[in-house]
């Protein structure tokens, strides 16, 4: 898969593990695990990427004796999901050409 493109999927499937809910690293690692493979040294590089996009914020809390980031999206992350779904619709429109021919 084309590098950028595989960015721009694996970006928004972060910002849609924690649309309902703020979330914190390792849950959105097992949130996306059923879709996709993501390690931490990925994901952390896209929460950073995201948040330094104001598509979301981070707010740090004690849990268990130990600082925990937990993200919460943006009205701009919501956006970028949104979006992305009007993108998809056109690179489907173009997978079924290409499957015609």
């Amino acid at each position: 898969m084309d590098a950028q493109l595989k960015r721009g999927v694996l970006d928004v499937c972060v910002l849609a593990a924690i649309k309902n809910e703020d979330s914190y690293g390792y849950k959105i690692i097992k949130d996306v695990s059923p879709v996709l493979i993501l390690s931490e040294s990925t994901l952390y590089t896209i929460l950073k990427r995201l948040e330094e996009t104001n598509m979301l914020e981070v707010k740090s809390t004690m849990h268990n004796g130990r600082v925990r980031k937990y993200y919460h999206i943006t009205s701009k992350g919501i956006s970028r999901i949104e979006e992305f779904k009007e993108e998809w619709k056109e690179i489907m429109d173009i997978y079924s050409f290409i499957e015609e021919c």
